[in-house]
């Protein structure tokens, strides 16, 4: 089930896989790997940056065995899969699960549902998942094949940062200047840096044969940064995202917000030659704040030839350049076959709002490194998440009083002009505090997410735990209930698990609530989660037995 990554295409008729068989296991500990021509230890999976990969077939269920052999607490999340009934393996720390500690491990069982094409799995404690990270290659269910034509070979291809300092500094630096991070000293393409960074030995290189179609299963691993990725003089066709089918389109470049995963297929029909792969930043921040490097591959066609002594680069969209991040996105439509049915709630029972804003705190020192030496926040309906000290699930499942509060607001508390300049200073502070909100089982909801202009404004890939939903809408400046669901894609929205709403801007997406438990929901630049940019939603049980929450696995973690 797990194979070591990876720096080669794997044929078609690879993987072989024998699933539901024997469980799989993963340890976490500290390995030394060398980029940028010096060497550090760095948290792992079977000692291996990325990690390995876990090839699975749709509907399948697998155990995992997790090990943490290293000096501090860790938890794995697997990104994307609903999970059904089944919260407690989902695996952020203190919603679902308290860490696994040091010395101690825990049996996480993985159930696969209609999910089919690609996710990933990653640390979800701390930043930890800059280097415990690893993609999940779904197959299609056996006896069936791809909704195109089967490809030669394929290959993740996950797109990361690297920093020179060790990632739990950047954290603990983070958390007590009350600025923005220090900002990473790379990308990376299957952890290499590439070509135009010191130590260019450091570079993934991919031999191809002419005239094939290779699978490339793009993810973005990036803890703080959407991504542009492209290959030079070659067309990209998109057929999938987050594990779901999309209708193909063609594309010169794709914008991958953290936690996404996009499936491209590559046509090698170009002149035999070296030709590069690179991504870098889409961010609307300050050029200060931001890595404005760029990552680089190689795709090297087999054959007798003299390639070119300087490989062409693509031609990527600048850093801040919104239009071609939007209009790449805003092309993807679900795919409709008997495999993959679109099932969009029509009649809406829960409406919620959710304003998402970056914020500030007065500084609880002399001074901060936020704006006027204030320390630097954000929030979902003007409460920033705190986290708790016993996990969510737990105290939910058992009934335990004081662990969270089931207030959670389906609206902001204050209307203004959500996106206009200069609003008021007083709605920079945020309240504090550890809400969720509670859903009845089976319950058609949409949720629009709007972003705010409080502290500058960003763009805010959103992700949600437990559930896919279909992104029916989105558009710039303020949300207008009346007309702008006029504009709804009822027919064939993409379904997706992470959602990244523009700068000033609003998403709205629809889902149905039939996955009774404790499900997170926050924006994937982890510098906002921190921040305190996430919530929680709780699905109760339905009435039959078979839609109730299965019981605790035994070897929990305490807490």
């Amino acid at each position: 089930m797990f194979c070591s990554f990876s720096h080669k295409f794997n044929s078609k008729s690879q993987p072989k896989t024998h699933i539901n068989s024997n469980p799989s296991d993963i340890v976490v500990e500290e390995s030394n790997h060398t980029r940028l021509c010096s060497s550090k230890n760095i948290l792992t999976v079977n000692g291996k940056f990325p990690g390995p990969t876990l090839y699975v077939h749709r509907g399948d269920t697998v155990i995992v065995h997790v090990y943490n052999k290293a000096n501090r607490n860790i938890t794995i999340h697997w990104h994307g899969v609903k999970q059904p009934r089944n919260p407690w393996s989902d695996g952020p720390e203190y919603i679902t699960q308290c860490p696994i500690q040091p010395g101690a491990k825990f049996s996480q069982k993985i159930i696969f549902s209609d999910e089919e094409g690609t996710l990933w799995w990653h640390a979800h404690s701390q930043w930890d998942r800059a280097t415990v990270h690893g993609a999940i290659v779904i197959l299609p269910a056996k006896g069936t094949t791809y909704p195109f034509p089967e490809p030669h070979a394929q290959l993740p291809i996950i797109l990361g940062e690297w920093w020179k300092a060790d990632i739990e500094y950047v954290y603990s630096q983070f958390l007590q200047s009350g600025g923005d991070p220090i900002v990473s000293d790379a990308f990376t393409i299957n952890g290499l840096p590439g070509h135009l960074y010191p130590c260019a030995s450091d570079t993934l290189k991919l031999k191809v044969d002419y005239g094939k179609t290779y699978l490339l299963r793009l993810i973005n691993a990036a803890v703080q940064n959407v991504l542009f990725f492209s290959i030079a003089n070659h067309t990209l066709k998109v057929v999938g995202s987050d594990a779901s089918y999309t209708k193909p389109f063609l594309t010169d470049y794709v914008s991958i917000s953290p936690g996404q995963t996009i499936d491209l297929l590559l046509n090698t029909t170009q002149k035999p030659d070296h030709y590069y792969m690179a991504a870098r930043v889409y961010a609307t921040t300050s050029p200060a704040t931001t890595d404005n490097t760029t990552t680089t591959a190689l795709i090297q066609y087999r054959g007798h030839y003299k390639p070119s002594s300087s490989p062409p680069l693509p031609n990527l969209p600048s850093y801040n350049d919104t239009n071609s991040s939007v209009s790449f996105t805003g092309k993807f439509r679900s795919s409709v076959n008997k495999n993959n049915p679109i099932n969009v709630p029509l009649n809406i029972t829960t409406r919620l709002f959710f304003t998402i804003s970056m914020n500030t705190f007065p500084c609880n020192k002399m001074s901060c490194d936020g704006p006027n030496g204030s320390s630097l926040a954000a929030s979902v309906n003007n409460i920033s998440f705190v986290t708790p000290k016993i996990d969510i699930l737990q105290a939910y499942y058992y009934h335990i009083n004081g662990g969270f509060g089931s207030k959670f607001p389906s609206f902001p508390p204050l209307k203004y002009n959500f996106t206009g300049e200069d609003p008021p200073l007083f709605l920079r502070t945020p309240k504090r505090g550890t809400e969720v909100k509670i859903l009845k089982y089976n319950s058609d909801v949409e949720l629009v997410f709007q972003a705010t202009s409080l502290v500058g404004g960003s763009e805010h890939p959103m992700h949600l735990h437990g559930l896919s939903f279909y992104v029916v809408g989105w558009g710039f400046g303020n949300f207008d209930k009346d007309k702008d669901p006029l504009r709804y894609n009822l027919v064939d929205p993409p379904l997706q698990n992470t959602i990244t709403v523009p700068i000033n801007g609003w998403s709205a997406i629809r889902f149905k609530a039939d996955n009774p438990g404790v499900w997170f929901m926050h924006c994937h630049l982890d510098r906002h989660m921190s921040w305190g940019m996430d919530m929680a939603f709780i699905v109760k049980n339905g009435k039959k037995p078979e839609e109730h929450v299965l019981p605790p696995p035994p070897d929990m973690p305490p807490c």
